[in-house]
């Protein structure tokens, strides 16, 4: 069982029975020590409360008899912890220890880190915690809660100690299951932001739900212009490496989530909604007879070359 161990910025208090003078309030410093009446400078870095208290008790026998010291910890220092691999804000985090809603947790830090991405592996999620010791191997805890989120079951969130160090890693082989299992879990962010460019009302960047399918952010920007094309909205994604994939897909929004066409976003996607055919003729039309005057509209172009004024996606 982990037991708190003193650092720089905790505070404490410190008094020995029926003795006045000795009562104290002190912060630990950045050294790791602390200073008390009559007995000045002694190290309480890495120590439990019990231990440092023996410590302290020990310094006073020199000059009491029997001492009883009391020490508690009036405040904990912020906890600092580090957090890599799949998340969307991968860094050094300071999460503060007497917030509302208690001491942090596994899921408090992830959250702070943005959420983990869509390619994150919830089967495999390792803390790394130092050595009590000077000298000592670290400690590594590994948590599956993937199998928890799909079967059911215990699901541990450990409490996080300052040092500790949090890796996501990759899911290699993620699809559409894993993808919306995560998406709907308080492992990921509450939204995502994706990019929708082309031939809708409001292009842009859409703010959508983390497990929002490609018709939602497709809606959210306007829907689809009439010179827009149903048949050919592009999915562009970046891998882990920046390497870009496109899918071409037909536009269905009353297609189940997951569906081909209509799969589930990822932070950073890019949705491009191409031209129809139409819209692309009338252009090359509108481009070809535009340094002859600037009177001709598509329409009059159609009817003097004898053209169906309509064509289809």
């Amino acid at each position: 069982m982990f037991r708190y161990r003193l650092g720089p910025g905790d505070s404490l208090a410190m008094s020995v029975f029926k003795m006045s003078g000795y009562q104290a309030n002190v912060k630990v410093l950045s050294d790791g020590t602390i200073n008390l009446p009559r007995i000045g400078t002694i190290e309480v870095w890495g120590l439990t409360l019990e231990e440092a208290r023996q410590r302290i008790s020990a310094a006073y026998e020199v000059f009491l008899r029997r001492p009883i010291v009391y020490l508690d910890l009036v405040t904990a220092r912020p906890v600092k912890v580090t957090v890599t691999g799949e998340v969307e804000r991968p860094g050094v985090f300071s999460l503060p220890t007497q917030a509302e809603g208690g001491w942090p947790t596994l899921v408090d830090v992830v959250q702070k880190a943005g959420g983990v991405s869509a390619s994150g592996d919830l089967s495999r999620i390792e803390v790394l915690r130092p050595a009590v010791r000077r000298g000592g191997s670290m400690r590594r805890y590994q948590f599956d809660y993937l199998t928890v989120l799909r079967e059911g079951g215990h699901a541990p969130n450990p409490l996080i100690y300052d040092g500790d160090s949090i890796r996501l890693y990759k899911n290699e082989e993620v699809d559409n299951a894993d993808l919306i299992t995560t998406a709907a879990s308080n492992f990921a962010p509450d939204t995502i932001r994706v990019n929708v460019i082309g031939e809708v009302a409001k292009p842009g960047i859409q703010q959508v739900p983390s497990n929002a399918p490609l018709s939602q952010a497709i809606f959210a920007s306007g829907g689809i212009t009439r010179r827009g094309s149903i048949s050919t909205v592009e999915l562009v994604r970046m891998d882990g490496e920046g390497e870009p994939t496109v899918k071409v897909m037909s536009f269905a929004p009353s297609a189940v989530l997951s569906s081909p066409t209509n799969p589930p976003l990822r932070q950073g996607d890019v949705i491009v909604v191409n031209r129809s055919a139409l819209a692309r003729v009338t252009d090359g039309l509108t481009d070809a007879f535009s340094p002859l005057t600037p009177i001709v509209n598509a329409a009059s172009i159609f009817r003097i070359l004898g053209l169906p004024s309509v064509i289809g996606n």
